[in-house]
């Protein structure tokens, strides 16, 4: 009855004041955050179903070759086609415009690092090819002291190979008086791990005497040039071929690493692409490879390999199961094996302890060989220990050096 009455004595044209509404959305904060999480999660399972990619971010390897007449060349300033030439960074992925080869041709090799999804490109020079598809040799690049006879062309750059009677092994071994060599203890001392810091390389190359070996990983932005540079200053050279561990993947030396789950051809293939990354080394040496030196199936075909193509093989002796001794001896493979890790322990009282150690070695088997890693300390303690070891009646010689002594004792 009182709204009835309210209504009467309203005046006309007036209405009575409407409430107003609030604006109610059909879903709570929650749920909406929860719808954007779903979005996101269907459009990351949209990429990576449909993205360009059949293989899930496995490892690979992808070819971008121009046909050389379609290609307008110019007469390049000095020939390509040298493994050295090639770019690579191990952390940052950096892309370069391609060299051209005297035919005008290139190669782009993009490999994908299937743990991080992380890119290289190296850029590789091709060789001429005739007009009937025949394939002619590439000219290698015009690099001091590297003898174009030894080399041969695979489909990653040049690689070493023997010329008749001339190997690699004894045209790139560092000069030393081996008659001296023959009469007295020696020591031979290999630096590996450089190649990738160019500062680091070049400290070692520079601080330490040209009797030090040297011993470069195909990693890095350029590691040919770093090891020319070493070959200058008449340090004999050494090449890491990266191998499984027995920690394997977890510890990873690096892309196309050498694996036993691998074919002989398979592995074959990745070493020729580490024998292309540089030239000039008298032989190779494992990188990491617990287990893939202990592996006789897996092992026997990479030392053949090497005997094939005139190289020696040294053992860093890091692994008491290797069977590369046996391998290298029933091949007649130039060979030697670490006696002693220098700088396991990185600090100036344990390497000079290491040292002396080695001393005591070579006095006792005529031969003794010590590996050590480019740390300041090592460079600065070998260095200083070097300079006193003629005193003391032991000869610093280089690698190959030994190995021939090892040999012939």
């Amino acid at each position: 009855m009182t709204e009835m009455t309210d209504d009467l004595s309203t005046p006309l044209g007036q209405d009575k004041p409407r409430r107003k509404r609030r604006l109610r959305l059909p879903f709570t904060a929650m749920q909406a955050l929860a719808m954007l999480l779903g979005l996101f999660l269907a459009a990351f399972a949209g990429f990576a179903i449909f993205n360009k990619d059949p293989l899930g971010g496995e490892p690979m390897t992808r070819l971008a070759i121009r046909d050389p007449k379609t290609t307008d060349a110019k007469p390049a300033a000095e020939p390509a086609g040298h493994g050295q030439e090639s770019k690579q960074e191990s952390k940052h992925d950096t892309k370069e415009a391609p060299k051209q080869t005297s035919s005008g041709e290139n190669k782009t090799v993009t490999m994908i690092d299937g743990s991080t999804g992380a890119r290289h490109d190296v850029v590789i020079g091709g060789g001429d090819a005739a007009d009937k598809g025949e394939a002619a040799s590439a000219a290698p690049a015009v690099v001091a002291g590297i003898d174009s006879k030894l080399l041969e062309k695979s489909r990653y750059g040049m690689i070493p190979a023997m010329s008749g009677d001339l190997k690699p092994f004894n045209v790139y071994a560092a000069e030393a008086d081996r008659a001296k060599a023959a009469k007295m203890p020696v020591v031979a001392i290999v630096i590996g791990g450089l190649g990738v810091g160019a500062a680091k390389t070049t400290e070692a190359i520079m601080k330490l005497p040209a009797a030090v070996t040297l011993a470069f990983t195909p990693y890095g932005s350029d590691p040919g040039k770093l090891a020319e540079r070493a070959r200058a200053q008449r340090h004999e050279i050494f090449l890491q071929i990266p191998m499984e561990p027995y920690d394997f993947p977890d510890n990873d030396p690096g892309p196309q690493t050498l694996l036993t789950s691998l074919t002989v051809d398979q592995n074959t293939d990745r070493l020729y692409w580490h024998l292309s990354r540089m030239q000039g080394y008298a032989g190779i040496t494992n990188f990491m490879g617990a287990r893939f030196v202990a592996t006789e199936a897996a092992m026997q075909p990479i030392i053949r390999e090497a005997s094939r193509r005139g190289l020696g093989f040294f053992d860093d002796g890091s692994s008491p199961r290797s069977i590369a001794p046996q391998v290298a001896g029933s091949l007649a493979v130039p060979f030697g094996k670490g006696d002693i890790a220098i700088d396991a322990v990185p600090t100036p009282a344990e390497i000079d302890r290491a040292l002396n150690k080695l001393e005591s070695v070579a006095r006792e088997r005529g031969v003794a060989v010590g590996t050590a890693s480019a740390l300041p300390v090592s460079i600065e303690r070998v260095g200083a220990w070097t300079k006193t070891l003629s005193d003391r009646g032991i000869l610093l010689v280089p690698l190959t050096t030994a190995m021939l002594k090892s040999k012939s004792s």
